[in-house]
């Protein structure tokens, strides 16, 4: 029986390539799979600032009283930080255990090392009793192994160029994959105060419930507190987020959006966002670690750097 250190060997020389873009591999093996979230879904995606959201929204709902899978990547210290359920990291045992069932179903389908962890991460969701799910993007949008997953919110927090390789060399082009997570007849929140033309029309073509950062939903900040303004009104006197950085207010903002778009299914009192947006983590950004002097850690923007 293989140890988790086993498992993570094994997945990474399941696919010659570590990057392969596609979902017909893991659709695959996931039709064999038969795993089914049955709870809403909401999938964030962008170049930057998907973690955070996606821990927002986590948290939020968690301070409600919801039972939450986040699935994020990459991990910083521990593979166990990618899958969390109701905020705690998924032990070893269950991570064999689900890696397995991959393995079972995978019959010789060569899969990168996200897909196989993503395919496990569903296998683990499925078998707990979720009021929601979160699974953020790892690249792209449209062709990422979490898109094989049908979402009820969509969520892009920023689009600039990157990844070009596998993307296209334009934000036009990369704000059409990005814009792939998007559904027909579900909500779409654009959290990118100039997205291309690309994403709109996108939206356009499959009928997205389109809300655009600015339109439909925006913020204002001010020294001490902030206010958000959305499809389910207005919030005042807002705490500023957990989360250092001037741009985690408009990262909340389009949490807030998303999380206004399901409020039918998952309803939210004003303390469940004070408290939750007080109590979003994230380790790497802008962390603060204990002791003298203060230590703030920004590993997601630089891994060599730590800031005194």
């Amino acid at each position: 029986m293989r140890s988790l250190r086993e498992w993570l060997e094994f997945i990474e020389r399941q696919h010659p390539r570590p990057i392969a873009l596609g979902l017909e591999r893991l659709c695959e093996v996931l039709a064999r799979m038969e795993v089914a979230l049955g709870c809403p879904v909401f999938t964030v995606g962008g170049t930057n600032g998907k973690g955070s959201v996606s821990a927002m929204l986590d948290s939020i709902l968690r301070a409600a009283g919801y039972r939450v899978g986040l699935y994020s990547s990459p991990h910083l210290l521990r593979y166990s930080e990618r899958v969390r359920v109701s905020g705690r990291e998924t032990d070893d045992a269950a991570l064999c255990e689900a890696f397995a069932a991959v393995e079972r179903a995978r019959a010789q389908v060569p899969l990168t090392y996200f897909e196989f962890g993503t395919l496990a991460a569903a296998w683990l969701f499925a078998r707990e009793r979720l009021d929601a799910v979160v699974l953020e993007v790892g690249l792209g949008g449209r062709l990422d192994a979490v898109n094989a997953f049908d979402t009820d919110c969509a969520v892009i927090t920023s689009l600039a160029v990157d990844h070009t390789e596998y993307l296209g060399d334009t934000r036009e082009a990369i704000g059409r994959e990005k814009a792939g997570i998007f559904r027909p007849r579900k909500p779409a929140v654009v959290a990118v105060p100039d997205p291309p033309a690309s994403v709109l029309a996108e939206a356009e073509r499959i009928g997205s419930q389109l809300l655009l950062l600015g339109r439909d939903f925006g913020y204002a900040d001010q020294a001490a507190q902030w206010s958000y303004w959305g499809p389910a009104g207005r919030r005042s006197g807002l705490a500023h987020p957990a989360l250092r950085g001037a741009v985690q207010v408009r990262n909340a903002a389009g949490a807030l959006a998303a999380l206004d778009t399901l409020r039918a299914r998952l309803p939210l009192a004003m303390q469940d966002i004070r408290r939750g947006l007080g109590q979003t983590t994230l380790k790497g950004r802008f962390q603060v670690l204990p002791g003298r002097p203060q230590i703030i850690l920004d590993v997601a923007h630089n891994p060599e750097a730590a800031t005194v």
